[in-house]
């Protein structure tokens, strides 16, 4: 326990580095996974395909691989970014995969008569989906769209493979540095994951209540 205590700072700014890939990540793979989405649903068969294969590639590889690729590969073609910048660009490749197939369910399950209804108006499908159907679409796809957040946040410690001092990282260095304090180390670094799961998880359900009173 003591030796938990005395390690608190480099296990808060090791969580704080987590919570940085996982908010930057979630925010780049959601905006992403939106376009993506909306490729998905184009009446432009090019772009149809464009977005299926996208999607079909990042959720059927490993992300252990795409990690690879990313930091590997950037550096060949003279893109010098820092391992935490790849980490971010890998986690948003891949979480965007699975935003885009969730908020394309949320888009199925809108009435079509409502985008017959606003393209009737004069509306181009851009602006249909973007003013109509996409704001459903999130309002519907909450419960989802948090769960890829927390699969999110458990993916943020692959980056510790590649030198980014997150919580896993802070975890085995202190476990390689007091191993008699095992058990300790491991309960307050799933602590600190479980805080984070429990905040994403409070945050979903309060707007989804909040979204299904004002509807």
């Amino acid at each position: 326990m003591n030796v938990l205590i005395d390690n608190l700072p480099k296990i808060i700014s090791g969580f704080w580095l987590t919570v940085q890939l996982l908010v930057v990540s979630g925010v780049i793979a959601t905006l992403l996974g939106t376009v993506l989405a909306g490729m998905r649903v184009s009446p432009v068969p090019v772009l149809q395909r464009a977005g299926t294969a996208y999607v079909t590639v990042f959720r059927n590889t490993p992300l252990l691989i795409v990690f690879l690729i990313v930091v590997t590969g950037l550096p060949a073609v003279g893109l010098q970014y820092s391992f935490f910048d790849r980490a971010i660009i890998s986690l948003s490749l891949y979480t965007s995969a699975f935003v885009c197939e969730a908020l394309r369910s949320g888009i199925n399950a809108i009435q079509a008569g409502q985008a017959e209804a606003s393209r009737a108006i004069g509306m181009t499908f851009g602006q249909s989906l973007r003013l109509i159907v996409l704001p459903q679409a999130f309002r519907a796809v909450v419960p989802p769209l948090a769960s890829i957040l927390i699969a999110l946040t458990k993916n943020t410690a692959i980056a510790e493979v590649f030198g980014v001092t997150e919580a896993s990282y802070q975890l085995d260095s202190l476990v390689r540095d007091f191993p008699t304090a095992l058990w300790w180390l491991f309960a307050g670094i799933a602590l600190g994951y479980m805080i984070i799961v429990f905040v994403i998880a409070g945050g979903a359900s309060l707007l989804e209540r909040r979204w299904t009173v004002t509807r």
